[in-house]
């Protein structure tokens, strides 16, 4: 039993000893070989303008206060580190050999600064001593080896990031930061909690090897980043100088919000409720020269599950992205849905008047293929879709290399540019489609169905759906088989003369629908519209105000015959007011100038003929009196005026002969 006493008083008196060693040696002399290993290690100088003395907690050492630590050569902002008081640690058992190691370094409240120069330098590589290098020199008067920090701790630090190459700028308060290391040349861990941007985050990471980390070379690694519910993590192998990974990426959380935050791009969620949650897993790879590459990549948003395969390069005057998207069913009506409920109408015209934000087509230049299928986006439902998104100087193309929908196929390019003030316009081309679902989704119009072709060229300039309605121009044309007009029964509005044939379940069948159409400032033109039907023919001609959603539309049936009398019946039918309620009546002014027009025509096609009777019968008289005075008689097979003219042929000869025998004296 007294060996075990004896055991504890001799370890007792070991402690003792080391701790009565510590406060023997001078604790400016610590912080000298502390300062002396970090710049043997690191290349960076490190000062201490405070007081130095020798403590027993936190950690077994000395406290140094007014602790500076050298920037990066380059750097332009001050020291990278500057913090009111470190305490350093020392190995103890190095100490009771006559040995003094630095273990621990902990920093309270500093102020750091992370950089990233023009050129693409960053302060926080350290210029590490070679592996095969030859040691540095013991101090004098103690074995003084490499640096070995098994813990570094920064307390309630504040962090300033700057890129001088993006222009850039971050700042971190409350960071609490712990690197434990055994060995440099060995794995090491971080973590890290903090706030930035008001956005609470953690960062777990593993290293392979943290003298290569901290040297900017390539080694293993798994990182993890949690900011309030959203989560990342990278596992695979990156370096800092150049900055370059290549690994396993995901992402995941209900809402983008929190790492906007964290990459300074503050602000509310830009992912509307159906596009969340949000999820995207892929190979991550950034290469030296600075491009960014996704490969065999998923992107989850809420129900839309899509396939990516992207590249990101920086070498030109913007980001440049190229890649291919393919999903199968999208629903793009999150985004494309009015911004807020208060600004969804235009009390004027009915379509939206809120801003429409098209600044993201001028944040890189793009062309990325695109195929999907089915796509619902808001204005349109597509069967399928197989395209091509270029972006240039914040002008963007989609070239419709196939889609079907409504029925049948589109083919030709939409255009969104905001180089100068947002401006959309589309040169389509459509084949059997069914117009019925077309309309209601572009124009909210209801009251024509039909299949057939149709092509239109349009251009729209403002900064909301409303302003580009308004300011619509350009030109189509439409070739419809077989179809309704919904709402009214025109043939028997016209031949009845009642409006009460208009409302619902009442239709106007045809079987054939042309005519083609101009637009100016957002007012649609037809001179042209011609209806075939079983019962009605009726030629059209009006405007159709597609800012402000009203129709001024006059019919004018050519073919439409009383079934009792089979007497023609041109009544004229005005179609007014909104387009969404429209109002008939009958042209009555039309139909007085209809009537003139018939009695003008009545009247000129009895003159016509009253005069055509009159030359007749001047002719007849005057052929009567040529007959009876040249004595010629109408010969059978010819007309009078043929007779007369053989009749005066052979008098002549006759007389022509006649004086030529009395003039040689042979008589008559």
């Amino acid at each position: 039993m007294r060996w075990i006493f004896r055991a504890i008083g001799a370890l007792i008196s070991l402690v003792i000893l080391a701790v009565a060693g510590l406060f023997l040696i001078p604790a400016e002399r610590i912080a000298g070989l502390a300062a002396q290993q970090f710049e043997a290690a690191t290349g960076r100088s490190l000062q201490f303008t405070g007081s130095v003395r020798p403590s027993l907690y936190p950690v077994i050492g000395a406290r140094v206060e007014g602790v500076v630590l050298a920037n990066a050569p380059w750097a332009q902002s001050g020291p990278m580190l500057q913090a009111e008081a470190v305490d350093l640690g020392l190995d103890l058992a190095s100490l009771m050999r006559g040995e003094l190691a630095v273990t621990r370094f902990e920093a309270q409240s500093p102020r750091i600064i992370v950089e990233r120069g023009a050129e693409g330098a960053i302060n926080w590589v350290f210029d590490l001593p070679a592996r095969d290098a030859p040691a540095a020199p013991e101090a004098e008067g103690g074995g003084l080896r490499m640096l070995s920090l098994e813990s570094v701790q920064f307390r309630d630090a504040s962090l300033r990031y700057f890129d001088a190459a993006s222009g850039t700028e971050l700042a971190v308060e409350g960071l609490d930061l712990t690197l434990s290391v055994l060995d440099l040349a060995g794995p090491g861990e971080l973590r890290a909690a903090g706030r930035s941007n008001g956005q609470d985050f953690t960062l777990e990471m593993d290293l392979a090897t943290v003298a290569r980390f901290l040297a900017g070379e390539v080694s293993a690694l798994d990182a993890r980043l949690t900011a309030g519910p959203a989560r990342a993590r990278f596992e695979g192998r990156g370096g800092l100088q150049p900055l370059a990974f290549d690994g396993q990426l995901a992402l995941e959380g209900p809402g983008l919000a929190p790492l906007m935050a964290l990459a300074g791009q503050g602000g509310a969620e830009p992912l509307p409720a159906a596009a969340r949650p949000f999820a995207l897993a892929g190979r991550a790879i950034m290469a030296p020269a600075g491009s960014l590459h996704l490969r065999d990549a998923s992107l989850s948003a809420g129900a839309n599950r899509l396939a990516l395969s992207l590249d990101l390069g920086f070498d030109g005057p913007r980001p440049h992205l190229g890649g291919e998207i393919s999903a199968g069913a999208l629903d793009l009506r999150p985004w494309t849905a009015p911004a807020t409920p208060t600004a969804a109408a235009d009390t004027t015209s009915g379509w939206s008047r809120a801003p429409i934000d098209a600044s993201a087509l001028g944040l890189l230049d793009a062309r990325i293929a695109i195929q999907a299928g089915p796509v619902q986006t808001g204005f349109a439902d597509l069967d399928t879709l197989r395209g091509v998104l270029s972006i240039d100087r914040a002008r963007g193309v989609l070239e419709l290399a196939e889609v079907r929908a409504f029925g049948g196929s589109l083919r030709g390019e939409l255009v969104a540019n905001n180089r100068s003030g947002l401006s959309v316009g589309g040169n389509l081309n459509l084949s059997a489609v069914e117009l019925l679902p077309l309309l209601r989704q572009f124009a909210g119009y209801e009251r024509l169905s039909g299949r057939g072709d149709a092509s239109l060229r349009f251009l729209g300039v403002g900064q909301s759906l409303g302003a580009i309605m308004r300011s619509l121009s350009g030109e189509g044309r439409l070739a419809l088989g077989e179809g309704e007009i919904l709402g009214f029964d025109l043939a028997g509005m016209l031949r009845n003369l009642d409006m009460s044939y208009m409302g619902e379940g009442n239709r106007t069948i045809f079987q054939a629908l042309n005519g083609s159409f101009a637009m100016e400032a957002g007012v649609l033109r037809n001179e042209d519209l011609r209806m075939e039907a079983s019962r009605v023919n009726v030629e059209g001609r009006g405007r159709v105000d597609l800012g402000g959603r009203m129709l001024d539309y006059r019919v004018v049936p050519i073919a439409l015959r009383d079934p009792e009398t089979g007497q023609a019946l041109r009544v004229p039918l005005l179609i007014t007011g909104p387009w969404d309620a429209p109002r008939f009546r009958l042209d009555l002014e039309g139909l007085a100038e209809e009537r003139l027009r018939e009695e003008r025509e009545r009247l000129e096609q009895r003159a016509r003929e009253e005069v055509q009777r009159l030359e007749a019968e001047a002719r007849a008289r005057a052929e009567a009196e040529l007959q009876q005075r040249l004595g010629i008689e109408r010969r059978e097979g010819l007309s009078t005026e043929e007779s007369l003219r053989e009749g005066a042929r052979e008098r002549l000869e006759q007389e022509v002969e006649r004086g030529l025998r009395r003039l040689l004296g042979g008589g008559d």
